[in-house]
């Protein structure tokens, strides 16, 4: 069963279960990839004595690499992944017809039981599941990722995947509206700005009926942070250095957060085409690399630049 939530079994099939998620095996083989390469990253003497406390021989380093490069990954169209095997057999639900019936369909496997149908037959998902890769690799991590796998990664793969999954989602979880959010930055700007505000007033707004009394919904709180920082803002660690590459729909017009790298407290400033990064006198002593692409600077305790962005 994968993130999804609305597909436990086959129809039809007696027992539960679902073969090859394309979300799980993807996140195996990185995994997996991570994991061989912590041999390279510890020192002899270490590595050694996590082996012997874990009990992990050659064979099994061995294995994890082989998983790193063969997992499989379904595929029903031309660049489209099948969000689990199988998925290409499913049926596709009239999904103007069930909006029109009951307006808010978020919770369309309670609908369709109710009329005494199975979730299970359609192309349907109640929150983002494959989506869910672009949401947590970079568009050069997942290349790699496929490609070490044997398949191929285009420049519309995001996007189309993105679209397909869209249209078939009722986003039944408020962290759905956060992946997509997230996902639509660099696609569809305006329509990751409206998925934002969705979920960062899911709470406000009770927008699930009820469920707000039951517990706040603190995930969607963190994943609306993590949205403006990694993907408004554009923050990410490549190479020990902190780049920046600014998404800024046209509802947030200028933006600010304090954040810490390497330790150094920093002041993140976007407003006005430009990105000041000021980086605070007291905290880490260490100087840090922070910029754009094709504009990486050393900064200081107390060093403040500024970046004109394109």
């Amino acid at each position: 069963m994968g993130p999804d939530e609305f597909h436990e079994k086959y129809p039809g099939a007696q027992q539960g279960g679902l073969a090859n998620n394309a979300y799980t095996n993807v996140m195996v083989a990185w995994l997996c990839d991570i994991a061989g390469k912590l041999p390279s990253l510890l020192s002899a003497s270490s590595m050694e004595g996590v082996r012997a406390r874990r009990g992990i021989g050659d064979d099994e380093l061995a294995l994890w690499q082989d998983m790193s490069r063969r997992m499989f990954v379904p595929f029903h169209e031309d660049g489209i992944i099948s969000q689990f095997e199988g998925w290409d057999e499913l049926e596709e639900l009239d999904w103007d017809a069930y909006r029109a019936k009951y307006e808010n369909i978020q919770r369309l496997d309670r609908i369709l039981r109710s009329e005494g149908d199975d979730p299970n037959r359609y192309k349907i998902a109640k929150q983002a599941d494959t989506v869910m890769l672009f949401f947590l690799f970079s568009g050069t991590e997942l290349r790699e990722i496929f490609e070490r796998l044997g398949y191929d990664y285009r420049s519309d793969t995001a996007a189309r995947n993105v679209a397909y999954y869209d249209r078939r989602t009722s986003h039944g979880s408020t962290l759905s509206f956060v992946t997509h959010a997230g996902v639509l930055a660099a696609l569809d700007p305006e329509s990751s700005w409206d998925r934002f505000l969705v979920a960062l007033r899911s709470d406000v707004d009770d927008i699930q009926g009820g469920t707000t009394k039951e517990g706040i919904h603190l995930g969607v709180m963190a994943g609306t942070l993590d949205v403006v920082q990694r993907y408004y803002a554009g923050a990410q660690i490549r190479d020990d250095a902190l780049y920046f590459d600014p998404q800024l729909p046209s509802g947030l017009g200028s933006l600010s957060f304090p954040m810490r790298f390497r330790a150094a407290p920093i002041l993140v400033t976007l407003s006005g085409g430009r990105l000041t990064l000021a980086v605070h006198p007291e905290g880490a002593s260490h100087p840090i690399q922070a910029g754009i692409p094709g504009d990486v600077r050393e900064l200081r305790p107390g060093d403040q630049a500024v970046f004109e962005l394109s």
